[in-house]
């Protein structure tokens, strides 16, 4: 098959979750629905946050970050995808498919930082109670999200740069209803070996050690539950640490399915169907696991509720 250089090819191929047209239109109102309760579920709870002063705590501060992240996230595979199925057109241009490349890596390395960050503070929460306040303080809770910000900026970038050296050819087909980087770097007809290299190494830096740092907490948190003589003080630290346990199930469980699907199995059909829950359901399921478990979100939801109510 001819091979073209990356600035040659025009347009790739989504091929997408079915191929099937009969399947479309309900593929198109299903995500849809779930567009939109995701956006709106993770800004009510922005706003929820923001508008209540009992709320503006560190744990409360990156939830926010972590529902503006999955906003971000969702929005970046979501709408495409909906636009093709509108358009009955499967088409990406290269340039929408490196931008949403950058964007899906960079918010998903986010959402494995975030969740990390937010272990490491009911840690601290709960271990070292006393010090709460002296140790996740205001600036250093913005430089640990900063920091997050930086890291996956850079390291989204080095993927597509090192993509830039990349050929494909004419008619480009990627077995996935976005441009994952995975897909996207086995579609390509040149030497991926630095690229894939890249993504190995970035995958265990990234993941391994977020995850590392998870386990290391919930050990910690764990045993400080364990030595606690008090029921009712146990059961309010658990209650805090519980939503946060839930949302890293959730995502990490996802997340090995898609690793385990393209991996271990090579079923673009499995990878697609555990992507849809790391990119469409997790990130609608946050908002929902925060606020139903959570008695001070439900209080914040319920004033912030009443106040839109009462100015109709």
């Amino acid at each position: 098959m001819e091979a073209a250089n990356y600035s040659c090819v025009s347009e790739l191929v989504l091929v997408g979750l079915s191929e099937d047209p009969e399947f479309q239109p309900l593929f198109f109102g299903l995500f849809l629905s779930m567009y939109l309760v995701t956006v709106l579920g993770n800004l009510l709870l922005i706003q929820a946050i923001s508008s209540d002063s009992h709320l503006h705590v560190p744990m409360y501060f990156f939830l926010s970050n972590l529902s503006f992240v999955d906003i971000c996230f969702t929005s970046t595979t979501v709408p495409q995808m909906l636009m093709n199925i509108q358009a009955q057109s499967k088409g990406v241009s290269y340039i929408e498919c490196l931008t949403q490349v950058y964007f899906s890596n960079a918010f998903v390395g986010m959402d494995n930082f975030l969740l990390t960050v937010m272990a490491y503070d009911r840690f601290v929460a709960i271990c070292y109670l006393l010090k709460y306040t002296v140790i996740m303080n205001p600036w250093f809770c913005g430089l640990l999200v900063l920091l997050c910000w930086i890291i996956m900026s850079l390291a989204s970038l080095i993927h597509i740069l090192l993509m830039k050296h990349l050929t494909f050819s004419t008619v480009t087909e990627i077995p996935h209803f976005f441009c994952e980087l995975a897909q996207v770097l086995k579609a390509a007809n040149s030497d991926t070996l630095i690229s894939t290299t890249f993504l190995y190494v970035a995958t265990a830096l990234l993941g391994v050690l977020p995850v590392t740092g998870i386990l290391f907490s919930y050990s910690q948190i764990i045993s400080s539950l364990l030595s606690m003589s008090s029921t009712a003080g146990r059961y309010k630290a658990f209650s805090t640490w519980g939503s946060h346990l839930c949302m890293v199930f959730l995502f990490y469980g996802t997340e090995l399915r898609v690793y385990l699907s393209s991996a271990v199995t090579h079923s673009s059909h499995g990878s697609k169907i555990a992507s849809v829950l790391y990119t469409v359901v997790t990130p609608m399921l946050n908002p929902f696991i925060y606020s139903l478990r959570n008695k001070d979100v439900k209080c914040a939801l319920g004033r912030l509720l009443s106040r839109a109510a009462s100015g109709l």
